[in-house]
């Protein structure tokens, strides 16, 4: 795995180190136990089964109750927690074979979609509604960006198969369903560009359904944030 850029990754990379380490022991117990059966006599192996039988058990009970707990607990933690309340929001639209990333603007609101106005040639790949004045200001990028150290929320759809959203630097990985709205929050902490790829097999340009993550400084971020939110209300003045 390429190096870890998200605050959570680091609890991740060691729950998968730890179960690694786990699972290798215990097939060099197994290779053990074979080669016991193999080479020791029947008295012998009378003996070593009795000795061994119940202990191998109970170890490797506890061992998988145990993967089984902390998987679960750190799954809940990342997964089942609600986004601080100044998370940057974010929605996340797949469809073949392209990423798109919203930003709902300084009113904080999504402005309304259609999908009788999907255009991507005509630069309204998501369909937004030019009579919904919360879609003014809503930035559309095929380029996430991100502020450092700050939480961001993503709203997860798709327009026309599933598609899965993949960050491997940041651990991070979740299906975008049609009809269904995923969400999903992480904080970056290392700046930089970070690969995203099409987890789903989602046609036959799976292949090239790539795009970038990039992760700024708070200053930058605002930058680049003011800059298309001006470029898109120009936009929509020149109408």
């Amino acid at each position: 795995m390429p190096q870890a850029g998200s605050l959570h990754a680091p609890a991740i990379d060691a729950l998968m180190r730890s179960s690694v380490f786990i699972l290798f022991a215990l097939c060099v117990l197994a290779q053990i136990l074979i080669l016991a059966g193999l080479f020791l006599r029947r008295e012998q192996r009378s003996r070593f089964s009795a000795m061994w039988r119940w202990a191998a058990i109970i170890a490797v009970v506890a061992l998988f109750i145990w993967m089984t707990v902390a998987a679960e607990d750190l799954w809940s933690t990342i997964r089942l927690t609600h986004a601080e309340s100044n998370a940057v929001r974010v929605e996340v639209t797949g469809v073949q074979f392209q990423w798109y990333f919203r930003y709902p603007g300084t009113d904080a609101v999504y402005g309304q979609t259609k999908p009788e106005l999907i255009d991507a040639a005509g630069g309204n790949p998501l369909g937004l509604d030019p009579a919904d004045p919360h879609g003014e200001d809503d930035v559309v990028s095929s380029i996430l960006v991100l502020p450092v150290n700050r939480q961001t929320n993503l709203r997860l759809v798709a327009l026309d198969v599933i598609h899965g959203f993949y960050i491997p630097g940041m651990r991070v990985m979740q299906n975008a369903t049609p009809g269904h709205v995923s969400e999903i929050h992480l904080t970056p902490t290392r700046i930089g560009d970070y690969p995203i790829v099409c987890s789903q097999l989602c046609g036959l340009g799976h292949y090239r359904m790539h795009a970038v993550m990039r992760v700024v400084s708070k200053r930058d971020f605002t930058a680049w944030m003011a800059q298309h939110e001006a470029q898109r209300q120009a936009e929509v003045a020149g109408r």
